[in-house]
């Protein structure tokens, strides 16, 4: 018992490998989570928020380290794009006129991500899949679209999952989506509303791909982020100013049963 905690404990730290990934304006550079082995591997492509991938001191923050350990314990690569730190940016939740647009820069770099992806030996190239959390789900959404779709043979992505969105533009633009998309939102979040979020799945009915919206009642933005107490507004840079923040545990636990089904598909 002892030598099977132990053992737990020391897989529970995996260190990220960085990686470099070659875009039309330099480098975007990269986290890859990998299990040993020589795979193939279904692999994730990661989307952060706009707070960014990483801090200080830390390449990838809690909340993504958490879940990219998460779907590496139950054999998946998972590959985290840092769109802001590539472009020398910082957290972009407050600034009024993003350098970075999710619908133009971050589908370039999920697309890069992906090129990059099927040249590597290890990777299951028909099992790479898409999960993304607010700015983040805002670029999976766009990146998904059969517009968007890459024009090579290589297979197309198994699936998405994106964690409360901005929906409102998407849906007004009568969004469909190629790949099997998975939406996860809290019923009280007030930064991403959302109704916007079930109009556009619901709207995507009859020309679509599999598209699902999950409501988890009573949570609020950022519900599967990890020991974050709820709380209102806030003074951090790399969070949203406006609206409610925080875990709910009842829904971090169902997402976490939903993302697994999801991707297991």
């Amino acid at each position: 018992m002892f030598l099977a905690l132990l053992m737990s404990a020391a897989w529970a730290a995996p260190a990220p490998q960085p990686v470099d990934i070659p875009i039309a304006s330099g480098i975007l550079h990269a986290q890859l989570y990998k299990p040993e082995g020589a795979g193939p591997f279904p692999t994730v492509i990661a989307l952060h928020g706009c707070g960014g991938l990483g801090g200080h001191s830390d390449p990838v923050l809690p909340r993504y380290r958490a879940w990219a350990e998460r779907l590496l314990k139950v054999g998946n690569a998972v590959l985290l794009p840092d769109s802001y730190g590539s472009r020398e940016l910082g957290p972009q939740c407050r600034v009024k006129e993003m350098h970075v647009k999710a619908r133009r820069d971050r589908v370039t770099d999920i697309a890069a991500s992906r090129a990059w992806l099927m040249k590597q030996s290890w990777v299951a190239r028909d099992r790479v899949s898409l999960i993304g959390w607010a700015n983040g789900a805002n670029a999976l959404l766009w990146a998904v679209r059969p517009q968007s779709a890459a024009r090579d043979l290589s297979p197309d992505f198994r699936a998405a999952v994106a964690f409360y969105p901005d929906c409102r533009i998407a849906a007004g633009l009568g969004w469909s989506t190629r790949v099997p998309t998975l939406v996860l939102i809290g019923a009280a979040d007030d930064v991403s509303p959302p109704p916007a979020c079930r109009q556009m799945v619901d709207g995507a009915r009859g020309r679509s791909a599999l598209a699902r919206i999950v409501v988890y009642p009573g949570a609020d933005h950022d519900f599967d982020r990890a020991s974050m107490p709820l709380h209102a507004g806030s003074s951090d840079a790399a969070a949203p100013e406006r609206g409610h923040l925080g875990m709910d545990a009842e829904a971090r636990a169902a997402s976490q049963k939903d993302v697994a089904q999801w991707l297991a598909r």
